[in-house]
C-alpha cells in the first residue's frame, strides 16, 4: 500500500469530498458565506482563499492519497485568514497557534495509521514555521457530520479545553506531543476524522 500526504494546492482541490472543495464555511464571514451560497459562487471563492493563503502563508493543508486514490484531507491557517473564527464566543485563537479547521479521512481506511501519520505531518510543518500549537472550535453538541469536529473527539485524542463554554469550546493541542503520539491514539483519530464528512468515496485519480 503507497500512502502519500500532499501539500493542498488548486490543482488537487478536486480531491476533496464535493461538499467540501465548495464549502467556505470557515473562509467567509457568516453573511458572505450565505451570499456566496445563494449566488452559486462558494467554489470559486474557495479556490480564492486556498490561493491567497498559499501566496501570503504557505502551505494551508494536506490531502492523504492511498495508491493514488485521494482518501482524506486537513486544513488548517492562522486565525488571520479564518473570517468565521471571529464569530464563536470563544474566539480568538491564541497568536503562538494555527486553527485547525476541518479534517477528514474515508472510513474504509481509518484504523491505518493515515490520522495520526496526517496530524503528525502538520505538526512537523507547522513547528517548522515557528508555531507551538494548533488550537480549534470544537462542537460540545455535536449529532452529525459537519464543518465542525465533535469537542469530545478532540479531547480523546489530546486536545485541552483552554476555553469553555456550553456548545464551542475552543481547544489546544501542543504540538511537540504529537510527534510522540504512539498506536493507542489511532482509534481516538478514526473516531475524530471519520466524523466530519460521510461520502461513500472520492473521486479517483
Amino acid at each position: 500500500m503507497g500512502r502519500r500526504l500532499v501539500p493542498l494546492t488548486l490543482d488537487n482541490l478536486p480531491d476533496l469530498p464535493q461538499r467540501c472543495r465548495a464549502c467556505v464555511f470557515w473562509e467567509l464571514d457568516p453573511v458572505s458565506g450565505e451570499a456566496a451560497v445563494k449566488a452559486g459562487t462558494s467554489e470559486l471563492e474557495k479556490e480564492s482563499w486556498i490561493s491567497a493563503v498559499l501566496l501570503e502563508w504557505g502551505s494551508c493543508g494536506r490531502v492523504v492519497y492511498v495508491d493514488d486514490v485521494p482518501v482524506g484531507f486537513v486544513l488548517y491557517a492562522p486565525p488571520a485568514y479564518v473570517p468565521r473564527a471571529t464569530a464563536f464566543p470563544t474566539s480568538p485563537v491564541s497568536p503562538d497557534a494555527v486553527q485547525l479547521m476541518t479534517a477528514f479521512i474515508l472510513p474504509g481506511y481509518q484504523g491505518q495509521g493515515l490520522g495520526r501519520v496526517m496530524v503528525q505531518t502538520v505538526a512537523k510543518d507547522l513547528l517548522r514555521r515557528g508555531f507551538k500549537a494548533i488550537e480549534a472550535f470544537g462542537d460540545a453538541r455535536w449529532k452529525e457530520p459537519a464543518c465542525l469536529l465533535p469537542a469530545d473527539h478532540l479531547l480523546a485524542v489530546g486536545f485541552k479545553t483552554v476555553r469553555p463554554h456550553p456548545a464551542y469550546p475552543r481547544l489546544r493541542l501542543e504540538l511537540r506531543t504529537t510527534l510522540s503520539w504512539k498506536e493507542d491514539v489511532e482509534m481516538a483519530l478514526d473516531r475524530l476524522l471519520g466524523v466530519v464528512q460521510k461520502e461513500p468515496a472520492l473521486r479517483p485519480l
